[in-house]
């Protein structure tokens, strides 16, 4: 067991006292600290910024699948080759 702390400061008093239900009811910093957590800076409004212009590349790039899909037709050519055939 270590020494006592010779200045008498007891981390274990200050932790018990900092996270007992009586400060934290009259917390001087609560109220400071409330608008961090709502409105424009509340999680859903913070991460909703986060990436800008994804929904619109999302849906240009589904709208390009559809489309190719569609309307151009598939190269089925085959450059020459004939499946049933052998290449050598």
């Amino acid at each position: 067991m270590a020494p006592p702390n010779p200045t008498g400061f007891s981390m274990k008093t200050l932790t018990s006292a900092a996270t007992s239900e009586q400060w934290r009811s009259r917390d001087p910093w609560k109220r400071n600290e409330a608008w961090r957590y709502s409105g424009p800076f509340t999680r859903w409004n913070r991460m909703k910024g986060a990436f800008p212009g994804f929904t619109i590349a999302v849906v240009a790039f589904t709208g390009y699948v559809i489309a190719e899909q569609l309307f151009f037709a598939k190269d089925t050519h085959g450059h020459g080759h004939d499946e049933s055939a052998s290449h050598h």
